[in-house]
């Protein structure tokens, strides 16, 4: 007997995986994971406690764990940003026009 083949439809990716995920606020949650993933880097490279990082970003432990396990519905991007400054590192915010083969503009998030 012969199997039948998996027939899936293809859909081309937008960039942003988790707006196809369909979960809600989508483009934000594209924009605090890259800075979340930063903060969490650099507090392992710190070999940092969660009690050690909680007293360096002025925040409760609890705040540490949700951000470690990269629950963000807590954050703002700007709480974030300010996180990173307070963990030493330069936040640069790039505004340029986009390029006409894209539909809407979008927010970035790149770590050097």
């Amino acid at each position: 007997m012969r199997k039948q083949k998996d027939k899936r439809d293809v859909v081309a990716s937008s960039g942003n995986v988790v707006s196809h995920l369909e979960l809600s606020n989508a483009e934000k949650k594209q924009t605090k994971v890259p800075l979340a993933l930063a903060i969490n880097q650099i507090i392992a490279g710190r070999h940092m406690s969660q009690m050690a990082a909680a007293r360096s970003l002025e925040v409760n432990q609890p705040k540490i764990s949700a951000l470690r396990n990269y629950q963000l519905d807590g954050f703002s991007v700007e709480r974030l940003m300010n996180f990173l400054t307070a963990l030493d590192r330069d936040v640069e915010i790039l505004i340029r026009a986009k390029p006409r083969s894209r539909g809407g503009g979008r927010i970035l998030v790149t770590a050097a």
